[in-house]
């Protein structure tokens, strides 16, 4: 087989994945999630096991364990929500003002008149109250996607550590005796890389959020968790994941205080925690790095989104990580390697 029908035969396979992903993203979604939970895991399911845990108790503990994580999440961000809500009339004087200022800006320099703008309103107005039975079923769509997804992540999960012998059998046998003990220390070594490397993220994020915290706290914003940590999740999104984290805080700021300081403070911490992120506590903490290049994270983040949405944005990434990890250690797949790797 020649060098072009190798490569013809890859694009097929890539094309062919990414059909198949498209039109069955409705369970391969939480089967993917799953799986990557189920790699981070596993260690402790073992590490379980090996202590004479019935292996469906092993399940169940570590499942539980991420709930509870989860759910004290959830509480906290609600709790930091509530308090945002207490926020809102002030918010909306200050809105109003806005509103009023930029109008008269419009009439003064752009000489548009207040009917004309009134006009306009209206009719945006219009165009979403007849797209508002498009947005409800739309809610109601996500709700009900989100629900299945709460429900087939974790059975996903479970599957995947309870039938993981199964697993490992059908790679043997699809890579042949011969690669045996190749194929286990790839899988266990990706597996083991992996789990090192979201221990270390979680634990950035976390320190990451505390930070933000505190420094939004000390400029005066009242749901400094809120804002600290969800600009810590979107730091999954590479170069521009921290500046849309920002803007929400920015703007409060701005809008519930007078000074000019106080969004220029907000800037200055993000700025700050970025640089301490980017180099010292990612380097510090998460010492193995799924190194992949900026074009490679791009194009998969991009992919991600046109294929599976959100959700693709957040999976494809670690997902090339992984393939990168594997390349690594085939000999077979080291132009993929070279293809995703940093620039040396």
């Amino acid at each position: 087989m020649t060098t072009s029908d190798k490569v013809s035969r890859y694009l097929q396979i890539l094309l062919m994945g990414a059909v198949i992903m498209y039109f069955t993203k409705v369970i391969s979604i939480p089967m993917m999630f799953g799986l990557l939970i189920a790699m981070v895991l596993y260690p402790l399911c073992r590490w379980l096991e090996r202590r004479r845990w019935p292996r469906s108790a092993a399940i169940a503990a570590c499942l539980a364990i991420v709930l509870v994580i989860g759910a004290g999440l959830v509480g906290i961000m609600v709790w930091q929500v509530v308090e945002l809500r207490q926020e809102l009339p002030r918010l909306t004087l200050k809105s109003d003002k806005i509103l009023v200022d930029f109008q008269q800006w419009l009439t003064t320099q752009w000489h548009i008149s207040l009917d004309m703008q009134i006009n306009w309103l209206r009719q945006t107005a219009n165009n979403l109250g007849s797209r508002l039975g498009a947005v409800l079923l739309g809610t109601v769509n996500a709700t009900a996607s989100l629900l299945f997804n709460l429900v087939m992540i974790p059975l996903f999960t479970a599957l995947f550590l309870s039938y993981r012998e199964l697993l490992m059998r059908g790679l043997y046998e699809l890579f042949g005796d011969a690669n045996r003990d190749r194929v286990r220390v790839v899988a266990m070594q990706t597996v083991d890389t992996y789990y090192n490397y979201i221990k270390g993220l979680l634990l950035v994020y976390l320190i990451v959020g505390i930070l933000n915290s505190v420094g939004l706290a000390i400029v005066g914003l009242n749901q400094a968790i809120l804002f600290g940590f969800i600009a810590s999740i979107l730091t999954i999104i590479p170069y521009v994941g921290i500046a849309i984290g920002a803007l929400l805080p920015i703007s409060v700021a701005w809008m519930l205080h007078d000074s000019i300081w106080y969004p220029l403070g907000v800037v200055a911490v993000f700025g700050i925690v970025q640089y301490l992120e980017a180099n010292v506590i990612f380097p510090w903490v998460v010492g193995v790095q799924l190194k992949v290049n900026m074009l490679a994270s791009v194009v998969a983040l991009f992919l991600g989104g046109v294929i599976w949405g959100v959700s693709g944005m957040v999976l494809f990434l670690p997902f090339v990580a992984i393939l990168k990890l594997i390349a690594d250690n085939v000999d077979e797949w080291k132009p993929l390697a070279t293809f995703l790797g940093p620039d040396k």
